[in-house]
């Protein structure tokens, strides 16, 4: 057994002291956690380099996350950006390589609490969408922070709607120059991250004009600071748009532009150029430019959304083991809250989901390995799918883990409201990713018009194998469907091939109803446009039921590639089992509806529910150890491996600036206050 030292180095005189009740949890479990943890980290070598980056980090004072919680937001922006500094100053020391496998597991160490991300999304872009002679020319400036830069596209009028944005950069020919103007108010851009004080170029997405032509989106680098002395360009009005519900550390800014000239080659031109006379050359889809987006939702998914769950889920369920309350009967001791399986109901789910989130997340970044290289030679095949895949999957994931660290944050009770549980910043936190990169009721919609395409496709050659074939990932769309489930007991409905059946029936159906009565409303005489708005809540169900379906194959699909580890198939096997089901029965009507279910049938899988939930309360403990997070990483009172939840939250509360500082109010307002009672008693 490994030991788990690395994970409980907080300094805390008490820490070496694990508390009886999360210690007798762990004396159980079914299966080797240290097993697990490799795995999710892809290999034992990935876990022990890990670790390696995270002792180099958490031995540093400088990357110290306490006092978060008591800082005001520039004094958040100042230590984020003294943490990358640092790291940036360690990374050349070692030796560690941009988008290196160090530099993720330094960012996953310090719980992402760093500035210029945004500067990392500029370089995504320049070798999506910048030329070879591009990528030599400003790959090496950003990688030697000789510039700072950041990616602007939202707009103050425009976000996810990328046709609609108003910045224009227009071509002229007798200069050789775009001039990169913000038209109106509204095209003022707002909300990219190190705009605010931080970047010295900006990758601005903007409505390409030349030759009298406007020819859409495309990309351009525009430098807006001075390299001398931070100043702001002649032309440019830059700043930070001020208090936000989570990322203080990060300086959202905004950005105008009149009338600022860059030179043509500022134009990034892998799939598009625009000649020295003003020719207008498309060597792309119009969906290319939408690469860099593809990239980054990939990217986020395992980099920053999902592990705000998994970290959600470990401070529920160690918190759910200390905290007794009440008695399961009159003459025993308290019961842990974890016991109760109105708790277990709570946070298991939770649980399943996230589990279920790394494994689809895993399989997406795969295929975008795989499709990646061929969209840059030109190779467009892959691109609608990737694209449908990651708006859908990005939405249902940032959605859900929205839900789910809420719900975690409630089953700890009042506790769970203090911000030094952790609990109130995962849940701001990861509130952000509905909206950024893409608005998620647009990404679903954005699915749903790939799913319309696809079922028109098989609707197309009924009966035999459409003459291109279906994406894979839609493929369903050609099986032979059943008209009723065939489970009648418990035990049946714990077959994968049940319960994916079933969501792929439920798919179906709702896909087929939104493309048969859009075709019904244009039959009707209602255009194109019209008829899409008048079917969209229709589509979204369809697209949000394709994306459950992917997720419970994917996961199905991880767990057969474990038949060498049978315990920790067995126990993952179980959140499958209840991440299906749980999503069957939080939508039942759509099961119901066609008869596909019966009453008596969702009963009988209620009880296998329930039953899931007993077996996986066995392991809770160890399911949410082998996410193997750091408890400096966590920054919870709550969350701690040692299970020292009341000593822990009680210190860090004696040691906060309103407790150790003086009481400046006192003396301005309560003192006159009660005096001036005094006077009259």
């Amino acid at each position: 057994m490994v030991s788990p030292v690395h994970r409980v180095s907080m300094g805390d005189l008490w820490s070496r002291q694990v508390h009886p009740d999360i210690e007798s949890e762990r004396r159980q479990q079914s299966f080797n956690v240290e097993r697990l943890t490799n795995i999710l980290d892809g290999g034992a070598q990935n876990t022990d380099l890990r670790r390696k980056v995270e002792s180099i980090i958490h031995s540093d004072p400088v990357f110290n996350m306490k006092d978060n919680y008591f800082m005001n937001q520039y004094e958040r922006y100042e230590a984020a950006i003294k943490k990358k500094f640092h790291i940036q100053m360690i990374a050349q020391r070692l030796g560690w390589l941009e988008e290196s496998r160090e530099l993720r597991y330094a960012f996953r160490a310090v719980s992402g609490d760093l500035n210029l991300g945004l500067h990392y999304i500029f370089l995504k872009a320049i070798r999506s969408l910048g030329s070879e002679e591009q990528i030599a020319k400003w790959v090496p400036l950003c990688n030697k922070f000789q510039i700072i830069a950041t990616y602007a596209q939202t707009e103050l009028g425009h976000g996810t709607y990328l046709q609609g944005l108003e910045t224009e950069a227009t071509y002229s020919a007798d200069t050789q120059e775009f001039v990169v103007h913000s038209p109106t108010i509204t095209a003022t851009k707002w909300w990219p991250g190190d705009l605010g004080r931080s970047a010295t170029h900006t990758l601005v997405q903007a409505q390409l004009i030349c030759s009298g032509a406007r020819r859409g989106m495309h990309a351009f680098i525009v430098p807006i600071r001075s390299l001398q002395d931070h100043t702001p360009l002649p032309g440019v009005t830059v700043g930070d748009i001020g208090p936000k519900m989570n990322f203080e550390h990060v300086d959202n800014g905004f950005l105008r532009l009149d009338h600022v000239r860059i030179p043509r080659e500022n134009m990034l031109n892998r799939f598009a150029q625009v000649l020295p006379d003003g020719t207008y050359v498309k060597l792309g889809t119009a969906q290319s430019n939408y690469l860099t987006m593809v990239v980054s939702r990939v990217d986020l998914l395992l980099g920053e959304i999902i592990p705000l769950l998994q970290k959600a889920c470990i401070i529920a369920i160690r918190y759910s083991v200390i905290r007794r309350q009440s008695q399961l009967r009159p003459s025993d001791p308290e019961a842990k809250v974890l016991d109760y399986q109105t708790q277990q109901q709570k946070i298991f789910p939770q649980l399943a989901t996230a589990y279920a989130f790394h494994f689809v997340a895993t399989s997406l970044f795969d295929f975008f390995q795989r499709s990646y290289g061929a969209i840059l030679d030109r190779d467009f095949s892959h691109l609608p799918e990737l694209h449908a895949l990651s708006s859908g999957m990005k939405a249902m994931i940032s959605d859900f883990c929205t839900q789910g660290a809420e719900l975690c944050r409630r089953a700890c009770g009042g506790h769970g409201y203090s911000q030094l549980s952790g609990l109130p910043s995962l849940v701001t936190r990861v509130t952000a990713s509905c909206t950024y990169e893409g608005e998620n009721t647009v990404l679903y919609l954005q699915t749903a018009r790939f799913l319309v395409k696809s079922y028109l496709q098989v609707q197309a050659a009924p009966g035999s194998t459409p003459k291109k074939p279906l994406p894979q990932s839609v493929a369903y769309l050609t099986a032979p469907d059943l008209a009723r489930c065939p489970a009648q007991r418990a035990a049946d409905f714990l077959h994968p091939e049940v319960y994916i059946r079933a969501w792929a029936h439920v798919a179906i159906r709702l896909i087929k109803d939104s493309v048969h009565r859009l075709q019904a409303l244009l039959q009707s005489g209602a255009d194109k446009h019209e008829a899409w708005n008048r079917t969209t809540v229709i589509h979204l169900q369809a697209a949000k039921a394709h994306c459950y379906y992917f997720t419970v194959k994917s996961f199905t699909e991880a767990l057969e590639n474990l038949d060498d580890e049978p315990a920790i198939q067995q126990a993952l096997k179980r959140l499958c089992d209840l991440f299906a089901l749980h999503g069957i029965l939080s939508n039942v009507g759509d099961f119901l509806h066609d008869g596909f279910l019966s009453g008596a049938q969702v009963d009988v899988m209620r009880t296998a529910y329930l039953d899931l939930l007993l077996l996986i309360r066995k392991d809770a403990v160890s399911l949410t150890d082998a996410f193997d997070f750091t408890d400096q990483c966590l920054n919870s009172a709550l969350g701690c491996y040692d299970g020292n939840v009341y000593e822990r939250l009680f210190h860090w509360v004696q040691t906060a600036p309103t407790n150790t500082q003086g009481n400046p109010a006192y003396e301005k307002y309560l003192r006159p206050l009660l005096q001036s009672w005094r006077s009259k008693l």
